[in-house]
């Protein structure tokens, strides 16, 4: 036998997961004749040593189903809930990975989930990982794989939405996911033709939103539609957010971060009703009814778009290749239509966000589409 691999889906479940599972396992079996252990829920799977063995068969039929069939869960290495109480696991981690034999650990998933793949990393684990999220914000690739599928989720409620705006004369604010990082929002608000586009990284003014609605009102257009990321915020939210982060990293004892960061989670639970104090005050300041449209996980579900299911494939056998080369401590990633691979060093606690001049941007302002700023 060749090497034997473990892998986990962590972090949210993403459309694409089980495709890529799929192609690492298919091309390292085939081609590398290597064993591969499919770790149950994530970190949590591999700290309580749940597995299962992943060969032909049960590889077989899973390319077009959405979320994992390993389970996922958002559960960290070095901070674990066991008994209710947060303790390092990290040390069982350890010993789990070398009772299974393994030869290298391939870790799926977002931000988070390369964060805790480094650290494995670095405590001398051989580990791969592969970048998916709907938030594609993930540092050093072009696209993470599940981002397509969610576009095209998030574009379709909107196309939806047009009508019963329309036929009410109403403002449909809808809020689609995107905490720190607008890609979501944004790709699927040009392509649904929203007038309005609020995303993290162009603070808004909710007067200057009302401005745009009320203007096309005079043009004759009786209803607008309003794409928003969760994480959108208005200027005056957003300077007290920024004014607080830099407070954080400047922080000199370590409680002093705490007590920081505990306000800046206040902050955050805070501009989760976001959405709805934007729809209010619009009613407010434009006289017409505003209505809210939450789409929230509907955007993670359902069969993987063909996009995804290609880029995980390309990820997925492109891995296979990288551990026979022993190529370890990195993330697959996809640049200028090519799979390399990035030091994992070089993505851990960064977010890609959207760039103010990105091209995307400026399209929409050139249809006219309202930012708010």
């Amino acid at each position: 036998m060749g090497k034997t691999i473990g892998i986990l889906t962590s972090g949210g479940d993403t459309p694409g997961s089980n495709a890529a599972i799929r192609a690492l396992g298919k091309a390292a079996i085939t081609n590398y004749n290597m064993e591969l252990i499919g770790f149950r829920d994530g970190f949590r799977g591999l700290m309580e040593n749940r597995f299962v063995v992943l060969d032909n068969k049960m590889l077989s039929g899973i390319l077009t189903l959405g979320g994992t069939i390993l389970g996922t869960s958002r559960e960290k290495p070095f901070r674990m809930n066991v008994d209710g109480q947060e303790k390092d696991m990290t040390t069982v981690i350890m010993e789990n990975y070398h009772r299974n034999k393994l030869d290298a650990l391939v870790c799926i998933g977002g931000n988070g989930t390369q964060k805790n793949a480094y650290h494995l990393a670095k405590r001398g684990l051989h580990v791969i990982t592969l970048p998916k999220t709907i938030d594609n914000d993930v540092a050093k690739t072009d696209v993470t794989f599940g981002f397509d599928t969610a576009m095209s989720i998030a574009t379709e409620a909107i196309d939806k939405l047009h009508s019963t705006a329309s036929s009410h004369h109403r403002i449909i604010v809808v809020e689609i996911m995107g905490h720190k990082a607008g890609w979501l929002a944004l790709s699927a608000g040009i392509a649904g033709g929203a007038d309005v586009i609020l995303i993290p990284e162009l603070p808004y003014t909710i007067e200057k939103i009302a401005e745009s609605i009320l203007e096309r009102k005079k043009m004759g257009k009786s209803f607008s539609i309003i794409a928003v990321a969760e994480g959108a915020m208005s200027h005056d939210f957003s300077k007290i957010y920024s004014e607080l982060q830099q407070k954080i990293e400047t922080a000199g004892d370590e409680n002093s971060k705490n007590k920081l960061m505990q306000e800046r989670s206040e902050l955050d639970i805070l501009n989760t009703s976001n959405t709805l104090r934007l729809a209010n005050k619009l009613e407010e300041l434009t006289k017409l009814e505003a209505r809210v449209t939450i789409l929230g996980h509907l955007q993670r579900g359902g069969t993987p778009s063909a996009a995804d299911r290609l880029l995980a494939t390309r990820m997925g056998t492109a891995c296979a290749k990288f551990i026979e080369r022993e190529e370890y401590g990195v993330m697959v990633a996809l640049k200028k239509n090519k799979i390399i691979t990035v030091p994992l060093e070089d993505v851990v606690n960064k977010t890609k966000k959207v760039p103010v001049t990105h091209q995307w941007i400026k399209s929409a302002r050139r249809v006219g589409t309202c930012f708010g700023d």
